[in-house]
């Protein structure tokens, strides 16, 4: 495990670049993980290699064919990572522009008068792309309430409101605003006992830096992520669909291959860079196991990450080196509970009499990056039930310590009116 292994963690911190110091602001604790983890130094000098490589892929000449193996690869590796034994990875601009895709593909091969469902606490990535594609395909969009209280939807609250013609449903797999995880295996296995043919489609943006994904357990048709927020860079997005969802009639070339979903040259170094986060985790997974099968040490890798960062969050909320915790702090808030087992890395809170951004800004100040959410486009849906303009994210990562959290509490207690 890494809890407690001085030597795993100095390890892993040296395989990122920036751990502890920003090339703009100086030396500073990186908390601001949900809005884009750090980057491996692999990634790094993957993308500047193929950055100058000017072949394009799948050419008849070394370069070509050479960058084409590597794209090769990194399908297969991202298969392993995600364990999916059927479909196809493709990237795109962004997670946000691949969800998009997906459902839009979705919406419009839907029967007319269907029904869309998806819930309250997603991100607007696929609420937004479901929204107004079920406006523009003629079909009814049903919203699913999520708790306020504990920042959760459950599978028994998309029972509820299932009926046979939902064609399409949207699941978030973890919060940016919460940082809960949701039961996505529970929740499609609810969708596909009322309507089996459903496409369902998984937005796990926020949850795939914290490993574990298991795609052959969920029976969804789509599932996108950002590299950026799982320690590759910005520029690009990944997504995975099924068989089904594949074959359906979807954006593309006349007289291009029927399954088809990729568009004009493929840039070499995004697959590239996805090889390196997952040659991490299975190095990890190395570390923390005696496992030899490169997906078993992944499965390892991913329960040590949530071992770790469980770990990381109850030192911020119950108190660490006789530092009070949040919960002690009589002028925080903690969003979606102390107490909250679907907690992912992450503890948004808010500070009687002091504004959220102002908080930040103090934060900052003394070397402690976390960030700011507000009730917007992306937020709302989530602080306005709760009467809450705006709140402090603090998102944590396998590679923080506990040092860094003593020095947050330090800072926010200080804030005490």
């Amino acid at each position: 495990m890494i809890q407690n292994n001085p030597d795993l963690i100095a390890a892993i911190r040296d395989r990122f670049a920036h751990v502890d110091s920003c090339p703009f602001q100086g030396e500073r604790i990186f908390f601001e993980n949900a809005g884009g983890a750090l980057t491996l130094k692999s990634v790094a000098e993957t993308s500047a290699f193929y950055a100058a490589i000017p072949d394009n892929p799948g050419r008849i000449n070394p370069a070509g064919q050479g960058t084409q193996n590597v794209i090769n690869k990194a399908k297969g590796d991202l298969a392993v990572f995600m364990n999916a034994s059927s479909g196809q990875f493709f990237a795109g601009e962004s997670g946000t522009e691949l969800l998009f895709r997906l459902i839009r593909t979705a919406c419009v091969n839907a029967p007319k008068g269907a029904k869309v469902i998806g819930s309250s606490i997603e991100h607007p990535a696929t609420r937004s792309a479901a929204r107004r594609w079920a406006g523009i395909a003629g079909l009814d969009y049903v919203n699913v309430p999520h708790d306020d209280a504990t920042g959760l939807v459950t599978a028994e609250d998309y029972t509820a409101l299932m009926t046979p013609d939902v064609a399409v449903a949207t699941i978030l797999h973890a919060s940016p605003v919460t940082g809960m995880g949701m039961d996505v295996a529970a929740i499609s296995a609810a969708i596909r006992a009322v309507a089996p043919d459903c496409m369902i489609i998984v937005d796990g943006i926020q949850h795939a830096a914290h490993g574990q994904l298991d795609l052959a357990a969920y029976n969804v048709d789509g599932y996108a992520i950002s590299p950026y927020k799982v320690f590759s860079r910005h520029g690009y997005g990944i997504a995975w669909i099924s068989d089904r969802l594949s074959a359906a009639p979807h954006d593309m070339l006349i007289d291009a291959p029927a399954t088809g979903w990729e568009f004009g040259t493929r840039d070499t170094g995004s697959y590239a860079t996805m090889s390196n986060v997952i040659e991490y985790f299975d190095w990890l997974g190395g570390e923390v196991s005696d496992e030899t099968e490169p997906r078993k040490r992944i499965e390892a890798a991913g329960r040590a990450i949530h071992a770790y960062e469980t770990h990381l969050t109850n030192a911020a909320i119950n108190g660490i080196d006789n530092l009070p915790g949040l919960r002690e702090m009589a002028h925080v808030r903690i969003l979606a509970g102390e107490d909250n087992p679907a907690r992912e890395g992450l503890v948004s809170i808010v500070v009687d009499g002091t504004p959220s951004e102002q908080v930040v800004e103090i934060l900052n100040s003394q070397g402690i990056r976390t960030h700011t959410r507000k009730a917007d486009h992306y937020s709302g849906n989530v602080l306005t039930p709760l009467g809450l303009p705006d709140c402090i994210r603090i998102s944590f990562c396998h590679y923080n310590t506990e040092t860094e959290i003593a020095k947050l509490l330090g800072a926010i207690k200080s804030l005490e009116g």
